[in-house]
């Protein structure tokens, strides 16, 4: 029994138009693309923090110009959480989540040592209503959420979300927003 496409090919005295040789050529190439393809794939999505953030470094947010290794303004809490940062010129804001803000308010020397971090905190009350929140332009991760107490040092400026329920306690845990200037 012979193929009707072999015979027709082969009628005029020439080689078969795309052959079965060309045909194996094609799927090993395209299996050797595939083999290829999955671990070039599984490289990509395992070091994907790497690639895709500024310095390979998941903490920075996408525009930083300069890295912050550790160096957040006033050390942060110990149990801070989803910190990130942004820096352009010359200028840092850092984000994180923590439930010791009043111990990071007293070290980074924005309330005096022995005084409650939100008392007198009227004309500290930043503009942002309950359950509004606000990320400053190029900061990611999450803002905060209102109402909110910001702090101004010499260098530093610190918003806190406060709690929606009382005027004297934070959120626990609270998202801060630090803005200061980079030595």
């Amino acid at each position: 029994m012979t193929d009707s496409w072999t015979d027709d090919a082969r009628a005029d005295g020439g080689t078969p138009a795309g052959g079965p040789r060309r045909r194996r050529v094609l799927s090993r190439l395209g299996i050797a693309a595939l083999v290829l393809a999955v671990p070039a794939g599984g490289i990509v999505w395992l070091f994907q923090d790497e690639l895709f953030h500024p310095f390979g470094d998941p903490q920075a947010c996408a525009g930083s110009d300069v890295q912050l290794s550790g160096g957040f303004g006033a050390a942060l809490p110990a149990d801070a959480s989803d910190v990130h940062y942004f820096t352009h010129d010359g200028r840092a804001q850092v984000s994180f989540l923590s439930g010791r803000m009043p111990d990071y308010l007293h070290r980074a020397g924005l309330v005096p040592a022995g005084e409650p971090p939100l008392a007198g905190q009227d004309g500290g009350a930043y503009a942002l209503g309950e359950g509004e929140t606000e990320l400053p332009q190029g900061l990611c991760g999450s803002g905060v959420r209102g109402p909110v107490a910001s702090y101004t040092g010499t260098a530093v400026t610190v918003l806190v979300e406060r709690s929606p329920f009382t005027a004297d306690r934070f959120r626990n845990p609270a998202r801060a927003i630090v803005t200061y200037t980079l030595p």
